[in-house]
């Protein structure tokens, strides 16, 4: 039975989901800012793209992980589904929690570098600043986002810890009436 009622679960569930889409909104702007401080022609776009990436990309993308943390929290413990009940959703929890980390231990500690590589290239001076682990981020956030959408539309694997038991087919014989037939293995 739901603890949630259905509209604080649908509530949440649209936040959970808009959450997500920013997530992934985020991710791709990151891709277009890196995209654009690698490739760029002109020295000053590159620069305000170093610039921007390192002062304005880790703390709303970290926010938006949170409220998605959250929400899903909160809807797997107030729905069926359950946080560890179903693999998809652990799953999901998990890559949640690793991108989270991510953020925070991989990403953010690197971003007064890339201010200071984009501040360089402003100035016309040469930085000493490797910018190259910035591929990473987006790649990796994207595909795994990627993956925990999909995961919330096929909902696959079934229930954690679910066991086999077997029910009788019903077969029909040559008269065409039905008759138990061969065990078939089913998931609880």
């Amino acid at each position: 039975m739901p603890l949630l009622g259905r509209r604080i679960r649908k509530t949440t569930l649209v936040v959970h989901l808009v959450s997500a889409g920013t997530w992934i909104g985020i991710d791709v702007l990151v891709a277009v800012l890196v995209a654009v401080g690698w490739w760029s022609d002109d020295r000053q776009r590159r620069a305000t793209a170093y610039q921007a990436l390192g002062w304005f990309v880790v703390w709303p993308m970290f926010t938006t992980a949170m409220v998605c943390l959250a929400t899903g929290l909160l809807l797997g413990l107030g729905t069926k589904w359950g946080l560890l009940r179903y693999w998809w959703v652990a799953v999901k929890l998990v890559l949640n929690l690793v991108l989270s980390t991510l953020i925070l231990v991989a990403l953010r500690p690197g971003m007064p570098d890339v201010v200071r590589h984009g501040q360089d290239l402003a100035a016309g001076v040469p930085s000493d600043v490797d910018v190259s682990f910035l591929f990473f981020p987006p790649a990796v956030s994207l595909v795994a986002l990627t993956l925990a959408t999909v995961l919330a539309v096929f909902k696959p694997w079934g229930r954690i810890g679910g066991r086999l038991s077997y029910r009788r087919g019903a077969v029909r014989g040559e008269d065409g009436r039905r008759s138990s037939g061969p065990l078939e293995p089913r998931e609880n």
